[in-house]
């Protein structure tokens, strides 16, 4: 009997270890309302790696005595699903008094630090307080790349793990492999969309979005492409809304310039070739039709390599660059002055470095999930394949 708390959970869990949007089949009460289903997508990663039998969110905001002592009293261990938390304007509210009185071990799953565009990354007290308690409650600490575990070791934080994502490894599976089919015997893709950047992420905005909008067109072209959203406001209004709402949808977009009128070969995109779901299932078996997924969305992207799909990472800043080295994904700068032609990434050589460091990764997940004493599903990667002897 494993009773595990959810520091940060992203969506609502049904059948054990799914995990769906808030209230998703309100569609009106989510309609003008952004958020990241990618987060989502960690979540019900996470739980899929865990064994547990009774799963539950940690009260950051006002606990009381009461809801201490019974965590303390009744679960195993407490998780903070991966995430971006590592930033000057992180607001953790009551974590640092809450996490304080903890006396069960606290796991970081994959978190990461997010670089700023100059200078040094500067840190709130409470940032500092909580990475500390977290280190103090676990053997290791799991972060998603090196430059993370740099972060933590000017802390004083000296047992960083890199685990990468827990979304790369939802299948369970150590052997996954990417293999290429020659380019041209693709043909449903994904390009996975994130219109959604401040100044904050990107260097240049208009670079960033001009560069997205020309490669989904010249993609389209080539390649029954479908376009993804993860939780954009108009994309919602423009699949879900009521005809007015879409109309509300379609004039926000034409006002910023990504869509340019009924002749606009995007917009005819957005009619017909747009998908959008609150339901992480029903998001992975979408990718896992397609012969290719790529883009600007890191978990989306992600979600397909772990079903075996070929994607190349658009990379724009340290978090995207991070991951993508952390799994040795070919990955495309798009500040690079470039222009993106995928034949130059079409490659098995570039995809068997995200096979070897997969596996590599992969281990080193098991091993850090054991070393906190968690219990977990994931296959030894040293008995899923026996190698034979040659006499």
């Amino acid at each position: 009997m494993t009773r595990v708390l959810v520091i940060s959970p992203s969506g609502e869990v049904y059948d054990h270890d799914n995990v769906r949007w808030y209230n998703h089949t309100d569609v009106q009460g989510s309609l003008h309302h952004y958020h990241n289903i990618g987060d989502a997508f960690v979540f019900d990663s996470s739980l899929k790696l865990l064994r547990f039998t009774h799963l539950e969110p940690l009260k950051i905001r006002n606990p009381t005595d009461a809801d201490i002592d019974r965590y303390n009293a009744e679960f195993d261990f407490a998780f903070l699903r991966g995430s971006n938390y590592i930033h000057p304007f992180m607001d953790w509210e009551d974590a640092p008094r809450v996490l304080s009185r903890l006396r069960i071990p606290v796991i970081a799953f994959g978190i990461g630090a997010q670089a700023p565009k100059k200078g040094k990354l500067e840190l709130s007290d409470a940032t500092k307080r909580v990475l500390a308690l977290i280190a103090e409650r676990s053997a290791s600490f799991g972060v998603r790349g090196a430059y993370t575990a740099d972060v933590l070791w000017q802390l004083g934080i000296r047992d960083a793990r890199i685990i990468g994502c827990p979304t790369a490894f939802r299948r369970n599976d150590p052997e996954l492999r990417i293999t290429l089919p020659p380019l041209d015997q693709v043909r449903r893709a994904v390009f996975t969309l994130r219109r959604e950047v401040g100044g904050d992420y990107a260097q240049d905005v208009a670079r960033y979005l001009g560069l997205q909008r020309d490669c989904i067109l010249d993609l389209a072209r080539r390649f029954d492409l479908q376009v993804m959203a993860q939780g954009e406001v108009e994309e919602k209004k423009i699949l879900w809304g009521t005809p007015a709402q879409r109309e509300e949808g379609l004039a926000a977009l034409r006002h910023e310039g990504w869509l340019r009128g009924p002749e606009d070969p995007m917009e005819r995109l957005y009619d017909g070739r747009l998908f959008y779901s609150d339901v992480v299932a029903d998001i992975e078996r979408f990718l896992a039709a397609r012969d290719l997924v790529l883009g600007y969305r890191l978990h989306g992207n992600l979600m397909a390599l772990s079903n075996g799909v070929p994607s190349v990472y658009f990379t724009y800043d340290s978090r995207t660059v991070e991951f993508a080295e952390t799994l040795g994904i070919p990955s495309f700068d798009v500040f690079g002055g470039r222009e993106f032609r995928l034949e130059e990434y079409w490659e098995q050589a570039l995809f068997d470095r995200f096979n070897r460091a997969f596996r590599q990764r992969y281990r080193d997940m098991r091993l850090f999930l054991e070393e906190n004493g968690v219990p977990h599903r994931m296959r030894d990667e040293t008995a899923a394949a026996p190698r034979r002897l040659v006499a």
